[in-house]
Protein backbone atom coordinates (compact mmCIF):
# COMPACT_ATOMS: atom_id res chain seq x y z
CA UNK A 1 0.00 0.00 0.00
CA UNK A 2 1.44 3.54 -0.64
CA UNK A 3 1.08 6.62 1.76
CA UNK A 4 0.31 9.77 0.54
CA UNK A 5 3.10 11.81 1.83
CA UNK A 6 2.72 14.05 4.89
CA UNK A 7 5.30 16.64 5.33
CA UNK A 8 3.77 18.17 8.21
CA UNK A 9 4.29 14.92 10.72
CA UNK A 10 7.60 13.96 8.96
CA UNK A 11 9.26 17.04 10.39
CA UNK A 12 8.00 16.04 14.30
CA UNK A 13 8.40 13.02 16.21
CA UNK A 14 5.83 11.43 18.01
CA UNK A 15 5.54 11.21 21.81
CA UNK A 16 3.23 8.44 23.31
CA UNK A 17 3.73 8.65 27.79
CA UNK A 18 2.65 5.13 29.19
CA UNK A 19 1.89 5.65 32.96
CA UNK A 20 0.33 3.72 35.68
CA UNK A 21 -0.62 0.32 35.67
CA UNK A 22 -0.62 -1.36 32.23
CA UNK A 23 -4.31 -3.08 31.69
CA UNK A 24 -6.73 -3.26 28.77
CA UNK A 25 -7.81 0.77 28.96
CA UNK A 26 -4.20 1.81 28.44
CA UNK A 27 -3.33 -1.16 25.97
CA UNK A 28 -6.58 0.12 23.97
CA UNK A 29 -5.15 3.55 23.40
CA UNK A 30 -1.94 2.63 22.86
CA UNK A 31 -2.27 0.18 19.97
CA UNK A 32 -4.69 3.45 18.22
CA UNK A 33 -1.84 5.67 18.63
CA UNK A 34 0.55 3.54 17.70
CA UNK A 35 -1.72 2.72 14.66
CA UNK A 36 -1.91 6.84 13.89
CA UNK A 37 2.15 6.92 14.27
CA UNK A 38 2.36 4.91 11.59
CA UNK A 39 -0.57 5.57 9.65
CA UNK A 40 0.75 9.80 9.43
CA UNK A 41 4.18 8.54 8.77
CA UNK A 42 6.36 10.25 11.87
CA UNK A 43 9.69 9.05 11.24
CA UNK A 44 10.35 8.68 15.36
CA UNK A 45 8.50 7.64 18.04
CA UNK A 46 9.67 8.93 21.96
CA UNK A 47 7.91 6.14 24.46
CA UNK A 48 7.93 7.63 27.54
CA UNK A 49 7.40 5.11 30.13
CA UNK A 50 6.78 5.52 33.59
CA UNK A 51 4.62 2.51 34.62
CA UNK A 52 5.25 -0.68 37.43
CA UNK A 53 3.80 -2.86 34.96
CA UNK A 54 0.48 -4.80 34.69
CA UNK A 55 -1.08 -7.79 32.77
CA UNK A 56 0.89 -10.20 30.96
CA UNK A 57 -1.90 -10.08 27.37
CA UNK A 58 -1.52 -6.29 27.67
CA UNK A 59 1.87 -5.76 27.50
CA UNK A 60 2.89 -8.21 24.92
CA UNK A 61 0.42 -6.87 22.76
CA UNK A 62 1.87 -3.41 23.48
CA UNK A 63 5.37 -4.42 22.55
CA UNK A 64 4.59 -6.65 19.84
CA UNK A 65 2.53 -3.17 17.77
CA UNK A 66 6.29 -1.80 19.09
CA UNK A 67 7.82 -4.53 17.44
CA UNK A 68 5.73 -4.05 13.83
CA UNK A 69 6.63 -0.52 14.09
CA UNK A 70 10.33 -0.87 14.57
CA UNK A 71 9.85 -1.31 10.75
CA UNK A 72 9.12 2.31 9.37
CA UNK A 73 9.62 4.29 12.68
CA UNK A 74 12.96 4.91 14.77
CA UNK A 75 11.59 3.85 18.51
CA UNK A 76 13.49 5.30 22.14
CA UNK A 77 12.15 4.33 25.18
CA UNK A 78 12.87 6.85 27.73
CA UNK A 79 12.53 5.22 31.23
CA UNK A 80 11.24 7.62 34.06
CA UNK A 81 10.78 7.61 38.04
CA UNK A 82 9.95 3.98 37.66
CA UNK A 83 9.65 1.75 34.74
CA UNK A 84 9.66 -2.01 35.99
CA UNK A 85 8.12 -5.22 35.03
CA UNK A 86 5.96 -5.11 31.86
CA UNK A 87 7.05 -1.40 31.86
CA UNK A 88 10.97 -2.78 31.01
CA UNK A 89 8.62 -5.54 28.76
CA UNK A 90 7.41 -2.98 26.49
CA UNK A 91 10.50 -0.89 26.88
CA UNK A 92 12.30 -3.80 24.47
CA UNK A 93 9.78 -2.81 21.54
CA UNK A 94 12.09 0.07 21.43
CA UNK A 95 15.65 0.13 19.14
CA UNK A 96 16.69 2.32 22.01
CA UNK A 97 16.44 2.81 25.54
CA UNK A 98 17.30 5.60 27.76
CA UNK A 99 17.48 5.87 31.12
CA UNK A 100 17.33 8.40 34.43
CA UNK A 101 20.32 7.49 36.77
CA UNK A 102 18.05 6.88 39.60
CA UNK A 103 15.53 5.16 37.80
CA UNK A 104 13.79 2.17 39.26
CA UNK A 105 13.31 -0.75 36.75
CA UNK A 106 13.83 -4.34 36.66
CA UNK A 107 11.73 -6.22 38.69
CA UNK A 108 11.74 -8.95 35.81
CA UNK A 109 9.27 -11.45 36.67
CA UNK A 110 5.74 -12.95 37.17
CA UNK A 111 3.34 -12.89 40.37
CA UNK A 112 -0.33 -14.10 40.41
CA UNK A 113 -2.10 -13.27 43.35
CA UNK A 114 -5.63 -14.76 44.59
CA UNK A 115 -7.25 -14.07 48.00
CA UNK A 116 -8.23 -16.80 50.41
CA UNK A 117 -11.45 -15.68 52.08
CA UNK A 118 -11.99 -19.19 53.78
CA UNK A 119 -11.54 -18.31 57.28
CA UNK A 120 -13.57 -15.00 57.14
CA UNK A 121 -16.99 -17.01 55.04
CA UNK A 122 -16.53 -19.63 58.13
CA UNK A 123 -16.80 -17.06 60.73
CA UNK A 124 -19.75 -15.26 59.25
CA UNK A 125 -21.49 -18.86 58.51
CA UNK A 126 -20.98 -18.60 54.78
CA UNK A 127 -20.29 -21.44 52.59
CA UNK A 128 -20.82 -21.92 48.30
CA UNK A 129 -21.44 -25.38 47.19
CA UNK A 130 -19.35 -25.72 43.90
CA UNK A 131 -20.63 -28.55 40.93
CA UNK A 132 -18.18 -28.24 38.28
CA UNK A 133 -16.81 -30.05 35.02
CA UNK A 134 -13.27 -31.14 35.69
CA UNK A 135 -11.09 -30.95 39.31
CA UNK A 136 -9.23 -27.38 38.40
CA UNK A 137 -12.30 -25.41 37.16
CA UNK A 138 -12.55 -22.96 39.83
CA UNK A 139 -9.02 -23.14 40.90
CA UNK A 140 -7.79 -20.16 42.80
CA UNK A 141 -11.25 -20.24 44.15
CA UNK A 142 -11.50 -17.54 46.79
CA UNK A 143 -13.24 -19.65 49.62
CA UNK A 144 -10.98 -22.55 49.90
CA UNK A 145 -6.77 -23.59 49.55
CA UNK A 146 -4.90 -24.41 46.86
CA UNK A 147 -4.12 -28.20 46.38
CA UNK A 148 -0.81 -29.24 45.72
CA UNK A 149 -1.97 -30.41 42.13
CA UNK A 150 -3.15 -26.90 41.45
CA UNK A 151 -0.34 -25.22 43.07
CA UNK A 152 2.11 -27.14 40.63
CA UNK A 153 -0.34 -26.31 37.63
CA UNK A 154 0.15 -22.88 38.67
CA UNK A 155 3.62 -22.82 38.84
CA UNK A 156 4.26 -24.22 35.12
CA UNK A 157 1.92 -21.32 34.03
CA UNK A 158 4.21 -18.54 36.05
CA UNK A 159 7.01 -20.45 34.76
CA UNK A 160 6.23 -20.43 31.28
CA UNK A 161 5.50 -16.48 31.43
CA UNK A 162 8.59 -16.05 32.88
CA UNK A 163 10.82 -17.70 30.17
CA UNK A 164 8.76 -15.56 27.55
CA UNK A 165 9.73 -12.47 29.41
CA UNK A 166 13.70 -13.78 30.02
CA UNK A 167 13.66 -14.67 26.45
CA UNK A 168 12.16 -11.44 25.08
CA UNK A 169 14.65 -9.39 27.02
CA UNK A 170 17.75 -11.42 25.95
CA UNK A 171 16.67 -10.81 22.24
CA UNK A 172 16.21 -7.41 22.62
CA UNK A 173 19.11 -6.64 24.63
CA UNK A 174 21.43 -8.95 22.53
CA UNK A 175 22.13 -10.46 25.55
CA UNK A 176 22.33 -14.64 26.27
CA UNK A 177 18.86 -16.44 28.47
CA UNK A 178 21.42 -17.08 30.87
CA UNK A 179 23.01 -13.74 31.41
CA UNK A 180 18.91 -11.95 31.71
CA UNK A 181 18.35 -14.78 34.24
CA UNK A 182 21.01 -13.95 36.51
CA UNK A 183 19.29 -10.68 37.16
CA UNK A 184 15.51 -11.44 36.18
CA UNK A 185 14.61 -13.04 39.85
CA UNK A 186 12.42 -10.19 40.72
CA UNK A 187 14.74 -7.36 42.18
CA UNK A 188 14.60 -4.06 41.39
CA UNK A 189 17.65 -1.91 40.39
CA UNK A 190 18.57 1.89 39.02
CA UNK A 191 19.01 2.71 35.99
CA UNK A 192 22.70 3.27 35.86
CA UNK A 193 22.67 -0.72 37.45
CA UNK A 194 20.46 -1.69 34.25
CA UNK A 195 23.31 0.08 31.59
CA UNK A 196 25.74 -1.79 33.77
CA UNK A 197 23.80 -5.15 32.94
CA UNK A 198 22.43 -4.35 29.56
CA UNK A 199 19.43 -3.21 29.66
CA UNK A 200 19.13 -0.12 28.81
CA UNK A 201 21.50 2.20 25.88
CA UNK A 202 22.30 5.33 27.74
CA UNK A 203 21.86 7.39 30.95
CA UNK A 204 20.06 10.69 30.38
CA UNK A 205 16.70 12.28 30.74
CA UNK A 206 13.64 12.61 28.34
CA UNK A 207 14.68 15.84 26.56
CA UNK A 208 18.28 13.34 26.06
CA UNK A 209 15.71 10.74 24.64
CA UNK A 210 14.02 13.55 22.59
CA UNK A 211 16.99 14.70 20.92
CA UNK A 212 18.15 11.29 20.12
CA UNK A 213 14.83 10.29 18.16
CA UNK A 214 15.49 13.25 16.11
CA UNK A 215 19.15 12.67 15.22
CA UNK A 216 18.23 8.84 14.25
CA UNK A 217 15.49 10.17 12.01
CA UNK A 218 17.77 12.58 10.48
CA UNK A 219 15.54 15.71 11.75
CA UNK A 220 17.58 18.37 14.35
CA UNK A 221 16.90 18.13 17.47
CA UNK A 222 17.27 22.05 17.82
CA UNK A 223 14.12 22.54 15.75
CA UNK A 224 12.30 19.54 16.14
CA UNK A 225 8.73 19.28 18.23
CA UNK A 226 7.06 16.42 19.73
CA UNK A 227 3.40 15.28 18.43
CA UNK A 228 1.64 14.18 21.84
CA UNK A 229 -0.67 11.71 22.16
CA UNK A 230 -2.56 11.64 25.41
CA UNK A 231 -5.04 8.80 27.16
CA UNK A 232 -7.98 10.21 27.78
CA UNK A 233 -8.73 9.84 31.17
CA UNK A 234 -12.76 8.80 32.90
CA UNK A 235 -14.55 11.77 33.39
CA UNK A 236 -13.88 10.44 37.41
CA UNK A 237 -10.38 10.28 37.28
CA UNK A 238 -9.99 13.88 35.50
CA UNK A 239 -12.32 15.53 38.22
CA UNK A 240 -10.00 14.04 41.31
CA UNK A 241 -6.63 15.15 39.19
CA UNK A 242 -5.02 18.53 40.22
CA UNK A 243 -2.64 20.03 42.22
CA UNK A 244 -4.90 18.93 45.57
CA UNK A 245 -2.61 16.30 47.02
CA UNK A 246 -5.33 14.40 49.00
CA UNK A 247 -7.33 14.40 46.31
CA UNK A 248 -4.34 13.17 43.45
CA UNK A 249 -3.79 10.66 46.63
CA UNK A 250 -7.73 9.38 46.54
CA UNK A 251 -7.94 9.02 42.60
CA UNK A 252 -4.50 7.17 42.80
CA UNK A 253 -5.90 4.69 44.99
CA UNK A 254 -9.26 4.38 42.96
CA UNK A 255 -7.10 3.21 40.03
CA UNK A 256 -5.02 1.15 42.46
CA UNK A 257 -7.68 -0.76 43.91
CA UNK A 258 -9.82 -1.05 40.33
CA UNK A 259 -6.84 -2.61 39.11
CA UNK A 260 -6.15 -5.11 41.48
CA UNK A 261 -10.04 -6.08 41.24
CA UNK A 262 -10.00 -6.59 38.03
CA UNK A 263 -6.77 -8.45 37.12
CA UNK A 264 -7.06 -11.06 40.10
CA UNK A 265 -6.04 -14.41 39.81
CA UNK A 266 -4.16 -12.87 36.32
CA UNK A 267 -0.68 -13.73 36.00
CA UNK A 268 1.20 -9.88 36.30
CA UNK A 269 4.13 -8.23 35.27
CA UNK A 270 4.03 -5.66 37.79
CA UNK A 271 6.11 -4.40 40.31
CA UNK A 272 4.31 -3.40 43.90
CA UNK A 273 6.42 -2.70 47.40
Amino acid sequence: MIWPFKPKFRKQIARIEITGAIAGPTRKWVLEALKTVEEKRFPALLLRIDSPGGTVGDSQEIYSALKRLQEKVKIVASFGNISASGGVYIGMGAQHIIANPGTVTGSIGVILRGNNLERLLEKVGVSFKTIKSGPYKDIMAFDRELTEPEKNILQELIDTSYLQFVQTVAEARKLTVETVRSFADGRIFTGEQALQLGVVDRLGTEEDARRWAAELAGLDPEKTRCYNFEERKPVLSRLLSGNNQKVSGLSSGMEWLEFEMSTNGLPLWIYRP
